[in-house]
């Protein structure tokens, strides 16, 4: 009888940071490790490394267990074949990683991008689990998630490379007339107005009072009038920029995830409420926390690994 393979290695690449775990089938983690994300292609030979060191800091049986890895990515991601194509805030650009991983770590590795992975984790595995009919958004510095109908993931054609991932809802325009300016080119985008950074911004600029985070400005929108201002002004812009997927697609479920999610039931009720106000001719989805949390793409990126492809 052989040595079972049944542990995966998963790495969440992010602006900040990149996480990396070993796992076993049941979520048990047995190795864990975080690092500053380097800017540039000297990321990819940081998770390279740090790839081996949770690898080689195994036992020897474990580490004979483990079958094969996974590494999530932001930005502009050609999973077939193995490209990052484009990311921002990282600073790269069309860098074919094709099998170094694989071949560094000496198990097939898969690539994939991090929002995707993370939005089909919440749906297959979290909160979306048993619904056929989901959106998932992950909210946090940027805006961007997942749609399923009728029990498929809708992803980008493959090969399409150069083009955004499907799912891009923080640039859906929502204030083109007067809005603020938006990296991508636009103005008056969902990000600019619903993305952490922005209602940071926006209290910020009301108050002449800077503050350190959305969690703050959320956490004082009960007593704060002004904090409680610019949370309705977020929530109206997330719930415009839905408006167009709920009535094209009318899922059952919206999920709300990533940092922006730690809000809580101030988020959820909040969009719900506007949403009923606005929908007139599409049932109102139910709107949930995630279950994973900032967790969800580790946790998608380890059961991609186990599955070897997002079904």
């Amino acid at each position: 009888m052989g040595v079972p393979r049944d542990l995966v290695l998963a790495v969440d690449v992010g602006g900040g940071t990149t996480k990396g775990e070993v796992t076993a089938a049941d979520g048990a983690v047995l190795a864990a490790e975080t690092i500053e994300t380097p800017y540039g292609e000297a990321a990819f030979d940081a998770i390279e490394d740090l790839g081996a060191r949770l690898l080689d800091g195994l036992p020897a049986d474990c580490r004979d267990r483990v079958a094969r890895a996974a590494v999530i990515l932001p930005g502009l991601v050609d999973p077939e074949h193995a490209i990052a194509v484009f990311s921002s805030n990282l600073g790269w650009r069309n860098v074919k990683l094709g099998s170094r991983f694989a071949d560094r770590w000496g198990i097939p590795a898969l690539i994939d991008h991090d929002v995707t992975v993370a939005g089909w984790a919440e749906w297959r595995h979290g909160a979306g689990r048993g619904v056929d009919d989901v959106c998932v958004l992950i909210m946090g510095t940027g805006i961007s998630g997942t749609l399923s109908v009728g029990g498929r993931l809708v992803r980008t054609p493959p090969g399409r490379t150069g083009v955004a991932q499907a799912g891009e809802y923080g640039h859906i325009p929502v204030r083109y007339r007067d809005g603020l300016p938006c990296p991508c080119g636009n103005v008056g985008c969902v990000e600019t107005v619903a993305s952490g950074p922005a209602i940071a911004r926006a209290y910020a600029a009301r108050t002449g009072r800077e503050t350190s985070s959305a969690e703050t400005v959320f956490a004082a929108a009960g007593t704060d009038p002004i904090a409680r201002a610019v949370v309705d002004d977020a929530v109206d812009a997330l719930a415009a920029g839905l408006l167009g997927v709920l009535h094209a697609s009318c899922p059952e479920l919206v999920v709300l995830g990533g940092g922006l999610a730690r809000a809580g039931d101030l988020l959820t009720e909040a969009l719900h409420t506007r949403l009923t106000e606005l929908l007139r001719v599409t049932p109102v989805p139910r709107v949930v926390l995630s279950e994973f949390g900032i967790r969800a793409g580790l946790i998608g990126a380890a059961h991609l690994a186990r599955a070897g492809s997002l079904r």
